[in-house]
């Protein structure tokens, strides 16, 4: 009887796992939202693929009129064009001060902030304190271009650091928003227990809280990274040095003198668009897994 009942066992175990191997198998796809996610990833490869083939043709083949024609044969003088005409590396280097200096600003003055209103948030100067950076998400620059023009003018920043300084108070809303769904995730437990070894708020949060705040710490700077390396408006309007101008400022150039010289054009802005390429192809994963970790509580 025992083996009888083995091999029955065994046998519907077989049978159930067919079953649920075969509805596995049955399982429908969302037609609909592969076809939009296809439709989207055109929209972003296609004029992609335009900007690499055009920076990879000579002057005559630019102006042809077909730009979705392969280059035949390949050239790399537009690259070296670029190179010279923007002055690459010096906006390279400017564009690159203003964004480090914006990333770090950013992740260091949000974590403050974002601390210092989560752990006092029964306080009502602290909590308003929230409601007003919330509120300040929804003025642009270009609302308050024309006194922020004058002020930087006027105190002698009208420079990279003045970017530097407005590209950060500019992204603190949003990322204040980030870090305080982040940090009430967190058990105010371990602040007591390093409260009770006699660590103080300094310690607290640079030795405990700080390094906990690592994945909404990516998130917030490639955020703040390809905010502040893209950014056109901000350096024309601040910078008053045009040798101190950033990349995408630069680019602006081939709209007006060289109109015509598409090859040249499209190496230039390839190039200023590959540091913000790859840092989001490298930093994607942390992006999702810091918003995700911010939303649920645990």
């Amino acid at each position: 009887m025992s083996t009888t009942t083995a091999r029955t066992d065994s046998t519907r175990a077989i049978v159930t796992g067919r079953r649920s191997s075969s509805k596995v198998g049955m399982e429908r796809v969302s037609w609909s939202g592969t076809i939009l996610l296809l439709l989207c990833a055109v929209t972003v490869l296609l004029p992609l693929y335009v900007t690499i083939s055009m920076s990879l043709k000579t002057g005559q083949q630019a102006v042809s009129g077909n730009a979705f024609s392969l280059p035949a044969p390949f050239s790399v003088q537009g690259f070296i064009d670029a190179w010279q005409l923007t002055k690459f590396p010096v906006g390279f280097a400017m564009s690159l001060f203003v964004t480090a200096g914006t990333v770090v600003a950013t992740i260091i003055l949000a974590a403050f902030a974002s601390f210092a209103i989560v752990r006092n948030w029964d306080r009502r100067l602290f909590r308003w304190s929230f409601f007003y950076l919330l509120g300040a998400m929804f003025i642009p620059f270009p609302v308050v271009a024309l006194p922020q023009i004058q002020l930087t003018g006027r105190v002698g920043l009208d420079n990279p650091l003045g970017v530097v300084l407005l590209a950060t108070m500019f992204q603190l809303s949003f990322s204040v928003l980030l870090f305080t769904a982040f940090l009430r995730s967190i058990p105010i437990e371990l602040e007591e227990s390093a409260r009770i070894d006699g660590a103080s708020t300094w310690q607290t949060f640079w030795k405990l809280i700080f390094p906990l705040l690592a994945p909404m710490s990516a998130t917030v700077g490639i955020f703040a990274f390809l905010y502040a390396w893209n950014d056109f408006m901000m350096p024309s309007l601040i910078i008053s040095d045009a040798d101190l101008q950033t990349l995408p400022v630069r680019q602006n150039l081939f709209q007006t003198q060289f109109s015509s010289n598409y090859n040249v054009a499209f190496a230039s802005y390839l190039m200023a668009m590959a540091p913000a390429i790859i840092a989001y192809l490298f930093a994607q994963r942390w992006v999702m897994e810091g918003v995700t970790q911010g939303a649920v509580k645990g």
